[in-house]
This record gives C-alpha cells, structure tokens and sequence, in this order.
C-alpha cells in the first residue's frame, strides 16, 4: 500500500475515490423511495406535457418506461448500481436504457433536491397511514379485553403499590385513550406534511411555466408549499412522524412492561399465550414474554432516530446540504420497529388470558379499599375528610396488628376508634363494592367502563 492510501485503512485499496463513492452514494436504503420515486416522475411527466413542456408522445415514453421500471424493482431484476448514487439516478438511467432521449427530458423543471424532498414526504406519508391503521387494530384488540373484564376487579397501583380496586376493562381502557391520542398525533402529522415540495427545483423554483397545482393533486397533496426554500431544505415533517412514533412506542413500553410484570410467577394476573412466549435452553419450566421485552426495548431504537434526525437538522443552514442524506435510514429502522412492535401487541392482547381469581384476590390485598372507608365516613358520619383519614389510619394499623384485612376487623373493634360507626360500614370494603362506586364520568364503575367502550366503537 502506498503512504498516500494507509490513512484509509485496507477495506479501500482504490484509495480516495472508492472512499468518496461509498459516503455519497445512498442508494443500499433509499431504493425503499422506488414506489414514490416513480410515482412523482410519472406525476411531473404529466405536468410538463400538459403544459407543453415536452411532447405528449414523449410523456407517454416516459409514463410506459417507469412502470416497466417499476415492474422490474418489484420483481426483484433490477440491478441497482452505486456508482449512480441514488434512486433518482437509478431509475433514471435504466429509463434511458429503455426508452432513449425521451428519458433526459423528465428531470425538466425538477431537480434532485425536490425529487428527494417529495419521494421522502409520499414515503412519510403512507407510514403515517400504516401507524393510523396499526393503531386502531391495537384499540381493537384492547376494547375487546375492556369489554370481556368490565366488571373483573383487580388492583390499582401507584408507585408499584396496590392503591385502590379498579376493573380491568378501565385498565384497558387507559390504554385505549393513549393510543387514541398516538393515533390522533399520526392524523395530525399526515395533515401538517401534505404540501407537494415537487417544483420547487433546486431551492428557487423554476422559469418553466409548470402547474405546481396540477402535480400536487396527482399525488394527493392538498396544495403546493409555498416556499422554494422551506420545500427542499426542512425534514420537519420526518421529525413529527418520529416524535409521534417516540410518544407511541413509549405507551407500547408500558403495557409491555405490564405484560412482563404480571405474567410473572409472583403476579399470575396474566397467561400470555404459546405465540408470544419462548422457552428456557436450561430450565424447561420458564415461559419467557420475549414479544413484551422486545417491544418494551423499540423504543430505545425509535427515541434514538428523532434525536439522531434532530441533531443532523439543528446546525444547518439554508437550503439543502448533504448532511440530510442522513434523514432517511433513520426513519426506515423506526418506521419497521414500530410497525412491528404494534402488530405483536396487537397478538398479544387478542390472545392474553386475565386470571380472574388471582387478580380478584390482589385487589382486596394491602387495605385497597382504605380510601372507601374514609369516603363513607365523610359520607355518612359527616366527618371532616382530614378526620376521616385519621380515622381510617387507625383502623388500618389496627388491622395490621391482627394481620387481618379491614373487611375482617369487628364492629366493636371499628367503634373502638370511633363509637359512630355501624354495621353499614362493611358494605364499602369489599372490591366489588368500591368499583361500583366509582361512577364519576371516566371512573372505573363498570357501568362507566361500558359507556367508554361504545364511546370508542362508534369513533372507529
């Protein structure tokens, strides 16, 4: 090796220009833009024959030759080069092979900055409908959990401590708001990102007579955006998609972090099906919820992407620099981890077994309905709410010295700390008779649980 090629070390004997090919060239993961890549050329060929830019016989070339393009990148027979950098010079070139001078009149009035900038926001776009729609299966799933547990009590939990009985269909119908505003936040995005960037060129428009109208209808935008300079340069559009995805993936963790929780040994609320579940290479009882941990980590992936993607953006400036060849790979991985994560719980929650009597007996355990009798005291008794928490302080100790739940102290033993107390106190200590109060708008009343089920099946 020569001295001038040892400081690139010997993966790149050819010295220089092998190193520069392989950081410019693009096109081993933007080939995943081919659909949209063809599918705006085709749109812009249109424009520019209707506006007598070029032939309609030449247009017609073109429009035959992308799809034979196209037909060959689906097949799997294309032979992408990287000496030719990029999809766009990818496709382009093989269109030269196919239809001859024609091909060189289609990037008329374009340039590879807003080829770039709407092959990306079409491809941002569609995952944004992919997320939407993976979103509201997962709803699915989890109204069907609410529905078939509206009345099955089990524990709330603050802090990891067993706080108040709540059922299990408003447990998962927590879930169902999250993701409710996750897909909300997708809605949103699709809406802000559907401006063409398509006729900006290459930062200041063009001095073709193009109809910027007539391509951004073609490819379902509902306008053009209307500054050259905004249209090539910003990837906000990537960021909001990332930044939902990030909210979302963050919900996912939680429920699978549930799942990982309460089908283990010490919980047994849960039976997470054979589907979603691997063995042990050593202990052959273990049934490990991999499915949960591995969505539980998406998110380091997913988090990882927005931040990469806004530390690339922060520093630069006007218009378009290569550094935004780093936007794509980023949000292809988080694009594939969240459209996995969100299809796996979807499995997993069609297919998750509540156990019923374990959860019935957790939620009456470390003096859950403690806050239900102070409640009953202020009702009933007319007692000050500080003064009832008092009270029911001194009951709960009390408890705790017999190692006895409240529902097992006696009357004499509750009128020991306050004579007023009668009979009718027993009726508020039990789980069932907790949740069922609980009929405030968004409680946890089974009643209530029912009420946001229809809720959420007439919104979808």
């Amino acid at each position: 090796m020569t001295d001038s090629n040892k400081m690139w070390g010997g993966r790149f004997a050819a010295g220089p220009d092998a190193i520069m090919e392989a950081i410019n060239a693009s096109i081993g993961f933007d080939q995943r833009l081919a659909a949209q890549d063809i599918e705006g050329s085709r749109a812009h060929a249109a424009m520019l024959a209707a506006c007598d830019i070029i032939t309609d016989s030449d247009a017609e070339a073109i429009r035959e030759g992308l799809l034979t393009v196209l037909s060959e990148i689906e097949a799997g027979d294309f032979n992408f080069s990287t000496a030719l950098e990029d999809i766009h010079m990818n496709v382009e070139a093989r269109l030269k092979d196919l239809i001859g001078t024609p091909a060189g009149r289609l990037h008329t009035a374009r340039s590879r900055n807003d080829q770039v900038a709407v092959d990306f926001r079409l491809w941002v776009r569609d995952q944004c409908d992919a997320a939407i729609s993976g979103i509201t299966a997962l709803i699915a799933a989890l109204l069907g959990q609410a529905e078939r547990g509206a009345d099955m009590v089990m524990p709330g939990f603050t802090h990891l401590q067993s706080a108040q009985p709540v059922t299990w269909g408003h447990h998962m119908m927590a879930y169902v708001e999250m993701l409710g505003r996750d897909r909300a936040r997708f809605q949103d995005a699709r809406t802000r990102m559907n401006e063409s960037p398509l006729g900006a060129a290459a930062l200041a428009g063009t001095s073709f007579p193009i109809d910027r109208e007539m391509t951004a209808k073609a490819l379902g935008f509902d306008r053009p955006m209307a500054n050259s300079l905004d249209a090539v340069s910003d990837r906000d559009f990537a960021l909001e998609y990332l930044s939902s995805a990030t909210i979302c993936a963050m919900h996912l963790s939680r429920l699978a972090e549930e799942l990982v929780i309460w089908s283990s040994a010490q919980f047994r609320f849960v039976a997470l099906s054979d589907r979603f579940s691997t063995g042990s290479s050593i202990m052959p009882q273990k049934k490990n919820p991999d499915a949960a941990e591995l969505i539980r980590a998406k998110i380091g992936r997913i988090l990882g992407a927005q931040v990469g993607l806004l530390t690339v953006m922060k520093g630069l400036p006007l218009t378009y620099s290569k550094d935004m060849q780093e936007d794509k790979e980023k949000v292809f991985d988080a694009a594939d981890s969240l459209m996995l994560a969100l299809a796996a719980m979807e499995g997993m929650m069609g297919d998750l077994k509540p156990n019923a009597k374990v959860l019935a007996e957790a939620a009456g355990a470390g003096f859950a309905t403690a806050t239900d009798l102070a409640d009953w005291l202020v009702r009933t008794l007319n007692l000050p709410f500080r003064e009832a928490h008092h009270v029911t302080g001194a009951l709960v100790k009390k408890a705790e010295d017999k190692d006895a739940d409240l529902a097992d102290l006696s009357l004499a033993e509750m009128q020991e700390v306050n004579a007023d107390i009668t009979q009718d106190v027993f009726s508020v200590l039990t789980p069932q008779a907790s949740v069922a109060s609980r009929t405030s708008y968004g409680g946890t009343a089974p009643g209530q649980v029912h009420t946001q089920i229809a809720r959420w099946r007439a919104k979808l």
